[in-house]
């Protein structure tokens, strides 16, 4: 089916995925920002793909946007590509976790599924992406994420950092410089009730972090 899929709808599909892990329905308005397009275009686009055979998402007016069997796979298919070219860059060709973003979002829609195979088991079949990010399976189901963001920490509490939720280059630099990145342990050792501010130790680094950081970051 990825094969009769255009670039624009395989994005609509893996964007309303990643809207909706939490089990809520996407909005327009929240794919538009997503996508940084029109929510007339949205609407537009998401009405084809709920009228598609067989339908990719359920819609309702102002209810927002699910997705159907199908389209959860379509969008699997896509997210596993960019999560294995993301492996692939980092480990063979030496890119950094902070520039395989933009590369992986290009490639992800073109490779061949032999190509994905063959890249799969070169890696040794990789679980995680660079940014800890679990790969979905060969037979496009999503392993179970037992994590929890860094923001539900609190002083006395020590954890391993799973994963990072961010695609953002000069973040992840900066989340890279702080030693933020999956597998360092880290110590809460003080927090603020009123900006929920966390003090962190990371070896002997002792620096303090916000939402817009903590929440981004699964221990």
């Amino acid at each position: 089916m990825e094969q009769t899929l255009t670039i624009s709808i395989q994005d609509y599909l893996k964007n309303i995925y990643e809207l909706t892990e939490s089990g809520e329905s996407a909005t327009t308005n929240a794919l538009a920002a997503k996508l940084n397009i029109k929510p007339a275009s949205v609407t537009g686009m998401v009405q084809k793909l709920a009228s598609a055979k067989p339908a990719l998402v359920e819609y309702q007016k102002h209810q927002g946007v699910t997705l159907t069997r199908e389209g959860r796979k379509a969008a699997l298919e896509v997210i596993r590509h960019h999560r294995l070219l993301e492996a692939w860059l980092v480990q063979t060709l030496g890119y950094s976790w902070d520039e395989v973003h933009a590369e992986a979002e290009r490639l992800e829609h073109v490779i061949s599924e032999d190509f994905e195979r063959r890249i799969a088991a070169a890696m040794g079949n990789p679980a995680r992406d660079p940014h800890g990010e679990l790969i979905p399976t060969a037979d496009l189901k999503m392993p179970s994420d037992d994590s929890t963001p860094l923001s539900a920490l609190r002083p006395g509490q020590t954890a391993t950092i799973k994963r990072v939720k961010a695609s953002d280059t000069e973040l992840l630099r900066y989340l890279d410089g702080l030693g933020l990145v999956p597998g360092a342990q880290i110590e809460v050792t003080d927090y603020s009730p009123f900006d929920h501010n966390l003090t962190i130790k990371v070896g002997r680094k002792s620096f303090v972090v916000g939402l817009s950081i903590t929440s981004k970051v699964f221990v």
